[in-house]
């Protein structure tokens, strides 16, 4: 039988260079940290403790998905860092826009969802008044500044606290263990698990910085997408023409 040129064999294991450790070798494969930053060789105790120091370190973050809480399902787009944030939020067909500065938080939204919160407040009557139409067309697409006294300022203003919000999202539960590793926004990650993924999941990148980069909550609670990490974005109030102070407290049900 005719044997093979030598260099043909040789470009063949070249080509197979990528999957095999050599061509007539031990059949071990690619060190799978091979480039990474390390976390990967560490425990899920340690990996977990890394992704939530760099997360409590950057100035800025986005984070983007769902959060399931009390029964009620959002949608959040909002970026965040010390001083406050910005971005959308989305709950049982409203839509509306949260800005924190410093403690000054607003809400904007368009007529309809305000002709639909005063609907909601218990109002009696069983329709809206041309007063709730006229209130309502005052607000449209307008900022309201949310009195701090208000019951809704405390649960839209956690909305926008980065550190209150990576604090309770970021820690899983039960006992931590390694998971796949794989890649969000092709991106390499190493994934941890708490309770064999019924206490949450979250994904740590191998590369630069260990960042969360994608997290499934507990009891199916939503799954968020965490990037532009220390990606710094310009936080600043209204025009004052563009805001409406609504007085002592905004309609129920936010």
């Amino acid at each position: 039988m005719r044997t093979r040129n030598p260099a043909v064999v040789a470009a063949m294991c070249a080509g197979l260079a990528a999957a095999l450790a050599g061509c007539g070798g031990d059949g071990g494969g690619e060190d799978p940290d091979a480039g990474t930053n390390g976390v990967g060789k560490l425990t899920a105790a340690k990996i977990e403790a890394r992704a939530q120091k760099a997360a409590g370190a950057a100035e800025a973050v986005r984070l983007s998905g769902e959060l399931v809480t009390k029964g009620r399902t959002y949608k959040v787009d909002m970026r965040l860092k010390a001083d406050g944030g910005t971005g959308q939020v989305s709950t049982e067909g409203s839509t509306f826009k949260l800005l924190r500065v410093g403690k000054d938080l607003y809400l904007k939204a368009d007529a309809g969802f305000w002709t639909h919160k005063s609907e909601g407040s218990g109002q009696s009557g069983g329709g809206q008044s041309a007063g709730d139409a006229a209130a309502a067309k005052k607000l449209d697409d307008k900022y309201v500044k949310i009195p701090a006294g208000d019951p809704s300022y405390k649960q839209l203003s956690g909305l926008t606290d980065k550190t209150l919000l990576l604090d309770g999202l970021l820690s899983l539960h039960g006992e931590i263990s390694t998971g796949d590793r794989g890649k969000v926004g092709g991106v390499r990650t190493i994934r941890i698990r708490g309770g064999e993924g019924s206490g949450g999941a979250l994904d740590v990148s191998l590369e630069g910085t260990p960042y969360p980069l994608r997290l499934e909550r507990a009891g199916r609670a939503g799954v968020i997408r965490l990037a532009d990490w220390d990606k710094d974005f310009t936080l600043a109030a209204p025009a004052k023409g563009d805001v409406v102070d609504y007085g002592q407290q905004i309609p129920s049900g936010t």
